[in-house]
């Protein structure tokens, strides 16, 4: 999902209305006094590892998976490795890398790994973040609350377009960086130093060239290869309801918003509408293999659909209109994960999803971009709706004619598609009837005591699940936790290995020498450029990828990642192996939520018991008592 990420805490009021437009709506957020790329030219490159320092990591972290024999064998391969073709690809990727000082190392290798796979995105890629309830009751009706996020999110866009949303920055020391004073000043620092400027007040800008992916834009299935497309201009919103496509615009020819009695009065006649479901819904296509669905996207445009997924793939975004309130978070996290299929179309950049009782999330697609950009727009989204919605229980929809300025795409499926949407349906509905997902929310500690006691939070909820695993299963595996490097300028994601000589040995003494009680940097990125390399160059794969410890380490058993915002209420992914877990969780002042995803090949409801032991089991010991007094 969605990676641990670096959520600057911000001013409480950042700015003025900018005016508005003949439509008479607010058409931005804010207007930052500092310009939104202001930094981006100055980020810091991404540095590639010293060869000998990203061996040493991997094998700290081979050391808890392999018995002494296995580890003997994997290291002499290793150090083999970093003397002979390791050396090699190394030095290329030095070499490469000082030609493109534009970007960073990972950025095309980590687009292929996304892109070439050919996999469904569905639970696969795609992870979820759903909104808090609105504090307003009244406001949480979805034709209100549709209304009020779609107007936020089209001034975001406006706002960012316009080079007016605040740098995203990860402050330190607040109090000197996130400051008007502070922003008066660096706003006259030219772009090509203004991130040594920020530095100087431990401040941390972190790269924003994902950012325009969020709008117009759909990842496109290709033979092999899937394609990135975005197209700027086009004004349009594509919403989905009862399986139903619809567009209408929601920008005017200028590039000014409709106002937003306007964009109600088109949604409460979408919500009005009584087209029954298509008997074959389009949807499920974009839940399909990617090659499969390659083919028959070209079968789509050779039969006449060419304009309508035209207008599909370049819409600013997808509104989801389901015609079912939530039943409860295990109900929510199955709805926004993935849905029924045919009210989704899994390869827009994002898809806002509102509940017919207001309940929301964002489910995006991951190959463009990752959490720090969905969440910035997440946050202001919830922000802008609440705290200054475009209209309120009393307004009413504009007198307009929506039965003309609303259109509902038509395609045409000759039998071969439609035989491809009943065997997509039949995947799809096998796929997700075997998912699990488990929730708990334990309420006997949180970040306020494990800073008392000054232990890192997220260190605490890391053992948790090592011990809970062990618990369970009486063994320690593959742990992946996604941390951002977007300080860094094209920055992704890089993976903190927290499976370590030193959790293992405490996990064994918490869950099996309980009466005797008394991270490593990333080295993942650096390996898995080099073995794309290696592959790039019709070089044979070395040995070192083909230990079977190098699998092994890969095939994350135990897969995590965390946010905590105040507009999220919770998130999810599925698992990335068929007998892993997949575990969203957050950390908050006196709680610890966990979201576990699972096949059944995984007892996902036992493991969050054995996480709700653990995590007493710690509290006891740091709060001073015996564990089981």
């Amino acid at each position: 999902m969605a990676a641990r990420q670096l959520v600057p805490r911000r001013a409480a009021a950042l700015c003025w209305r900018r005016g508005y437009s003949s439509a008479g709506a607010a058409e931005y957020l804010h207007r930052s006094i500092v310009p939104t790329m202001h930094y981006q030219k100055s980020l810091p490159r991404l540095p590639v590892p010293k060869l000998e320092d990203t061996i040493r990591r991997y094998l700290n972290a081979q050391k808890p998976l392999l018995n002494d024999d296995q580890f003997r064998k994997t290291e002499e391969l290793a150090h083999q490795f970093e003397k002979g073709i390791g050396r090699e690809l190394h030095e290329q990727l030095v070499a490469q890398d000082s030609q493109n000082k534009h970007t960073s190392y990972i950025t095309g290798p980590w687009f292929d790994m996304y892109l070439k796979a050919r996999e469904s995105v569905v639970l696969n890629f795609n992870p979820f973040m759903s909104f808090n309830p609105d504090p307003k009751s009244e406001y949480n009706d979805q034709l209100i609350r549709a209304t009020n996020m779609t107007v936020s999110a089209i001034r975001f866009m406006k706002t960012f377009r316009a080079g007016y949303l605040e740098p995203e920055v990860f402050h330190l020391n607040p109090e000197k960086s996130d400051t008007q004073l502070f922003k008066n000043i660096i706003r006259f620092v030219p772009s090509s130093v203004s991130w040594f400027g920020a530095y100087m007040v431990n401040a941390y800008p972190l790269d924003m060239s994902q950012y325009f992916r969020l709008f117009n834009s759909t990842r496109l299935p290709k033979p092999d290869r899937d394609e990135l497309y975005t197209d700027e201009k086009a004004k349009h919103l594509l919403v989905l309801r009862n399986g139903n496509f619809y567009i209408f615009d929601v920008l005017d020819r200028d590039g000014n918003m409709l106002k937003p009695s306007e964009i109600q009065a088109h949604l409460k006649y979408i919500l009005s509408d009584n087209s029954p479901a298509p008997a074959f819904p389009l949807g499920y296509l974009s839940s399909e293999n990617r090659d499969t669905w390659a083919l028959l996207r070209k079968n789509l445009l050779d039969n006449g659909n060419e304009e309508a997924l035209q207008k599909v793939d370049s819409a600013l975004f997808c509104l989801s209109l389901d015609d079912f309130p939530i039943k409860d978070f295990v109900h929510l996290s199955h709805t926004m994960l993935h849905g029924d299929g045919a009210n989704r179309w899994y390869d827009k950049s994002f898809t806002l999803i509102i509940a017919k009782d207001g309940t929301a999330a964002v489910n995006f697609e991951h190959s463009w971009g990752d959490g720090v950009a969905v969440l910035r727009f997440q946050n202001e989204v919830f922000k802008d709706s609440t705290k200054a919605p475009a209209i309120s229980p009393q307004s009413q929809p504009a007198s307009v004619d929506s039965s003309r300025a609303v259109r509902k795409l038509d395609f045409k499926l000759n039998d071969a598609l439609k035989a491809g949407i009943t065997k997509a349906k039949e995947k799809f509905d096998a796929t997700v009837g075997t998912l699990s997902l488990n929730l708990i929310q334990f309420n006997g500690g949180g970040k306020e005591i494990l800073k008392q006691k000054k232990v890192s939070p997220d260190a605490v909820a890391q053992l948790a699940f090592q011990m809970a695993f062990l618990r369970q299963y009486n063994q320690t595996v593959a742990t992946y936790e996604s941390c951002s490097t977007a300080a860094f300028k094209h920055g992704r994601t890089e993976t903190i290995r927290p499976a370590s000589v030193h959790t293992k040995k405490c996990s064994e003494a918490f869950v099996r020498e309980v009466s005797k009680h008394s991270t490593e940097e990333g080295f993942d990125r650096h390996l898995f450029v080099l073995r794309h390399l290696a592959l790039s160059k019709g070089i044979a794969l070395p040995d070192f990828y083909q230990d079977q410890a190098y699998a092994r380490i890969n095939h994350n058993i135990i897969s995590t990642s965390t946010l905590v915002s105040p507009s999220v209420q919770l998130g999810g992914f599925g698992p990335v192996v068929s007998d892993g877990f997949g575990v969203g969780y957050q950390v908050h002042d006196d709680w610890i939520g966990c979201n576990v995803s699972s096949y059944p090949t995984r007892n996902g409801k036992e493991y969050l018991q054995c996480i709700h032991k653990s995590l007493e089991d710690i509290f006891t010991v740091l709060k001073g008592k015996k564990i089981g007094s």
